[in-house]
């Protein structure tokens, strides 16, 4: 499938809608701000890697030839104050911590990633463009560390649309040493006592931008084609990556579409330990599919805000088993050799079904009604089921192909696994001695199949037609 003119996206830096239009023909490079690895990761985290993941899913079935980059921030001052809480080496702490995020991406089926860049890894890197920044006249040394002069680059504020005078206030602790407020850290020296490496300027650690643009263009080069993160994200960080970058190699713009994720509320607060509604994925999984939550998840478009509340994720809930049981329905039905009246009808439905889900797609990634359209899917195979019950192997193949296809953007799993049809075939053999031992009066037993298939996310149905089963999970 290619429809590459017919993509929209927004992008932040022009703050209009534009044509999806790479800079090397098919080839589509993406990068995305990664976690900093000090902590468990939580649900504003999986709103944006979900979202991500889903948009590199969308641009491979759109036949792009995607190379999708993802840092991980291994060096941040969080990290070295937990370790020394801990008693432990920051990089120790942070390969941890590492390890859970994977883990967690794993579970919410985020697998688009080609290559994560620890930040740890960039020093020569980040050391070349501190030289040459200082060279062109674009940062300046102190006693505290290197700075960026943000009033050699007339671009600054461009991205987030901050005039000059607002860009007094930086997120980290005025520094006296600074020719302004706004100017930020490239390297900042340290106490020897502390984590850090040498470097020309003295004993520290790299500054939280320039760890980005050393990575992404060691891989990338001087341009690519999308840079993602939240919206938060937009000042300082991402404004300090493109006055580094584009001071650093003379070319603009250094990304040609800033994509940006909205943010994620609880009950309308801003997310954060000390209030209390700091709910990280472990906590959520443990409670919900991870279909589910990808499904909340998607259920808003990216640039919206999303106020997350527990009984939101119930109606996602709901949403999966009822894609499982269309699903399951369209498996079903009875294959005969000859089409109908009513199989045309159920095509001409799947087919706009399938149109207007990637067309949603295509119109600035509206997941939403992407899932809509989903939905609507599981109702036309629902109704023919009701109706007729039966299709032919061609027009049962569409639909399974079109609900796949879906499946494959959006990151829904839904299947049995590994070896599909010998899962089946143990699973008929568990009903068939359930059955065998309901007619023999023995409920507690068949109670206890019931209940046990229930466990492991397989939902008994005793229908007029006979006993039918849903994976649930």
């Amino acid at each position: 499938m290619t429809a590459f003119a017919e993509i929209r996206v927004f992008n932040t830096l022009s703050r209009s809608l534009e044509r999806f239009i790479p800079l090397q023909g098919r080839r589509v490079f993406m990068f995305v701000c990664g976690p900093t690895v000090y902590d468990y990761s939580h649900l504003g985290h999986a709103r944006t890697y979900v979202f991500y993941d889903t948009l590199a899913r969308f641009l491979r079935k759109m036949d792009y030839s995607l190379f999708y980059l993802q840092n991980i921030t291994d060096v941040d001052d969080k990290i070295v104050n937990r370790a020394r809480e801990e008693g432990r080496h920051p990089l120790e702490l942070a390969r941890e911590f590492e390890r859970y995020y994977h883990e967690d991406m794993e579970a919410l089926n985020v697998t688009s990633v080609n290559l994560y860049a620890r930040a740890s890894d960039y020093l020569p890197e980040i050391f070349e463009q501190i030289r040459v920044l200082l060279e062109k006249g674009h940062a300046y040394v102190t006693e505290t560390g290197v700075y960026f002069d943000i009033t050699t680059f007339p671009d600054y504020g461009k991205l987030s649309g901050q005039r000059p005078e607002e860009l007094r206030v930086h997120r980290i602790e005025p520094d006296p040493t600074k020719r302004n407020p706004g100017d930020f850290a490239l390297w900042r020296n340290r106490p020897r006592d502390e984590f850090g490496w040498e470097s020309p300027w003295g004993y520290g650690r790299p500054g939280w931008h320039i760890e980005d643009t050393a990575i992404s263009i060691k891989h990338f080069g001087k341009q690519y084609d999308i840079h993602g993160g939240a919206i938060e994200l937009a000042f300082p960080h991402h404004e300090a990556e493109i006055a580094q970058a584009e001071s650093y190699t003379g070319v603009k713009p250094f990304v040609k579409y800033w994509i940006h994720t909205g943010l994620l509320t609880v009950e309308g607060e801003k997310m954060s330990k000390s209030l209390g509604n700091f709910i990280t994925i472990r906590e959520a999984l443990r409670q919900y599919n991870p279909n589910a939550l990808r499904i909340f998840l998607l259920s808003r478009h990216y640039r919206s805000p999303i106020d997350f509340r527990w009984e939101l994720l119930d109606q996602a809930r709901n949403s999966y088993e009822r894609i499982v049981n269309g699903y399951a329905n369209l498996m079903d039905m009875d294959l005969v050799d000859e089409g109908t009246e009513a199989e045309g009808e159920f095509l001409n439905g799947v087919r706009s079904t399938r149109e207007r889900f990637f067309s949603s797609m295509m119109d600035d990634l509206n997941t939403a009604e992407a899932l809509a359209q989903l939905f609507e899917l599981v109702r036309v195979v629902n109704a023919h089921y009701e109706i007729s019950g039966q299709l032919t192997r061609a027009a049962r193949d569409e639909a399974i192909s079109t609900f796949q296809d879906m499946f494959e953007v959006l990151g829904i799993r839904v299947g049995l696994g590994y070896d599909e049809s010998m899962i089946r075939s143990l699973i008929t053999l568990l009903l068939d001695v359930r059955s065998h031992l309901r007619s023999r009066k023995e409920y507690d037993l068949a109670d206890e199949i019931r209940a046990r298939l229930r466990e492991l996310g397989i939902e008994i149905q005793d229908t007029p037609k006979g006993t039918k089963w849903r994976m649930m999970r």
